[in-house]
């Protein structure tokens, strides 16, 4: 890899001391490489980066941050099609997978092209009201449909295929990607899958019965999640959070249909280690 273009979360590098470090590494060995500050944007197309800005030709994006500065870069850059590579200056993470300790031997191994590429499936949830689109986006590792404000129980109905399949009352429902399956989902009891697998997870979040489960349904499929009435029958208001970033509110009555993006992420693998050894290591088991 010759070209690189760095997308730097400030509140990590305040100084952005290491990533003047990577840049001045990278151009001492002769490859060109430009920074931009991830900074959220109100408004636009985009939400933290400008992907127009990624000169053409890129051949990498190097996220400096953690999991949620990845996450955020992808939804945004998802379209150039450009392989990213998180590295993790903060807590422990699954996405970022380069810490402190190894990035310039990472910069080595991207130099050498000593590398694997990962297709990550991605979501796109629309929101409709009276059979209107009022909002969309996209996210790699889940879509969250909860209710707004104080603790109170909310009905979401849901339907898989324009089939009604069930209603949980709840504070929310998650649908998660593979690599979401390590996010929300995982601490509301979700399983583990692998995050090159291709499939959708439907996860409750403090459901009020006794016999709620996550159920996964193959990447074809189109899960609708319609916000019911609270407990008194009353107007609920909710949202819908994408990769727990962005959202769009909902009012009862509002449908969001959810499916498989028709693009992906891709993320750049270094390691060569197995999901399985990888799981291993993350869940600490010797």
């Amino acid at each position: 890899m010759d070209k690189f273009y760095i997308i730097t979360n400030t509140a990590k590098d305040k100084n952005l001391e290491i990533t003047g470090e990577i840049e001045k590494y990278l151009k001492e060995r002769g490859k060109q490489c430009q920074v931009r500050q991830a900074e959220r944007k109100q408004e636009g197309s985009y939400h933290y980066t400008n992907p127009d800005l990624i000169p053409e030709g890129t051949q990498c994006i190097l996220v400096l941050g953690g999991d949620g500065t990845l996450l955020q870069a992808a939804r945004d850059v998802v379209h150039r099609e450009i392989p990213m590579l998180g590295m993790n200056l903060g807590t422990l993470g699954f996405l970022a997978e380069v810490d402190r300790n190894s990035v310039f031997s990472a910069l080595d191994q991207l130099i050498s092209d000593d590398y694997e590429i990962e297709e990550r499936m991605m979501l796109t949830g629309s929101v409709y009201r009276d059979g209107r689109i009022i909002g969309r986006d996209v996210a790699l590792n889940d879509i969250v449909i909860s209710r707004e404000g104080s603790l109170r129980v909310v009905r979401f109905k849901n339907y898989v295929n324009n089939e009604y399949l069930n209603s949980y009352n709840a504070d929310g429902i998650i649908i998660a990607t593979p690599t979401g399956s390590t996010g929300y989902s995982l601490s509301c009891g979700g399983p583990i899958v692998s995050p090159n697998a291709s499939m959708m997870l439907m996860t409750p979040v403090a459901p009020h019965t006794l016999n709620s489960r996550s159920i996964i349904f193959p990447e074809g499929d189109v899960i609708t999640v319609e916000l019911g009435e609270g407990r008194r029958q009353d107007k609920e208001r909710g949202l819908a959070s994408f990769d727990g970033d962005t959202v769009i509110p909902m009012v009862t009555g509002d449908k969001i249909v959810i499916q498989k993006a028709s693009v992906s992420s891709r993320i750049l693998k270094l390691n060569h280690l197995s999901f399985v050894e990888v799981l291993r290591q993350k869940m600490g088991n010797n």
